[in-house]
């Protein structure tokens, strides 16, 4: 059989479907005759959430990724998470420091880290996980921050740790403190604000408004893109 007409079978949350080789698993849940309400977003391996767990033929192990991004194969196992369930920390920023002590507050889990480095293989953003949980054992909000800035919440990370550490809530909490506490306050922001308290941009909200859609999208189509 060619490649381009080659069928596979795989368990959709245990029930068996024929669906075409070389297609994402998101594309044969839906060729299968799913639809997604939820679990399905940016499609393209950006946004998290469409996390899913699967295991291959003849492996005992449990893997996980995302469904938009990860190729179906023939005798795989699959069924969708597109919600991790985490403990998260609650808090009021503006009442927190920018501190150790504040991390290992609310997260003290990160101290039981094994160095192990499995969220960090299992990423889809590849992004150095296990180097930024390091960094907030020291402490460092910054580097933290930084260095989870691109992180997608899709839990993958999570579900693979040894140590039980909720690393995507770790990030946030620190880019969060970063952001109130250590980063410094933008000027252009606190003026376009005050530009738009006064009622500048009034008149051209107003034109744009009274736009069709066909001119609004024009309109968007040839806007500045900055490089």
């Amino acid at each position: 059989m060619a490649a381009e007409n080659k069928m596979v079978s795989i368990y959709i949350m245990g029930k068996q479907y024929e669906v075409p080789y070389g297609v994402t698993i998101m594309k044969a849940m839906e060729y299968a005759g799913y639809r997604f309400i939820r679990g399905c977003g940016c499609r393209g391996g950006f946004c998290g959430a469409c996390g899913t767990v699967y295991r291959k033929p003849d492996s005992f192990r449990l893997k996980v990724g995302l469904a938009c991004a990860t190729m179906v194969e023939d005798g795989m196992h699959l069924t969708q998470i597109p919600f991790y369930p985490a403990n998260r920390a609650s808090y009021k920023l503006e009442e927190l420091s920018p501190s150790l002590g504040t991390l290992l507050q609310h997260y003290p889990e990160v101290t039981r880290c094994l160095g192990c480095n499995q969220c960090t293989r299992i990423c889809p953003q590849e992004l150095s996980v296990m180097d930024y949980i390091a960094a907030a054992q020291r402490g460092d909000i910054e580097k933290t921050a930084h260095q989870s800035f691109d992180c997608i919440m899709c839990g993958l990370c999570a579900s693979r740790c040894p140590a039980e550490i909720v690393q995507y809530n770790v990030g946030i909490l620190a880019r969060r403190l970063y952001g109130r506490h250590i980063a410094p306050r933008a000027a252009h922001l606190a003026e376009r604000v005050g530009e738009i308290k006064a009622g500048k941009f009034n008149d051209e909200l107003s034109r744009l408004m009274q736009m069709s859609k066909e001119e609004l999208q024009r309109r968007y189509e040839a806007r500045d893109i900055e490089q």
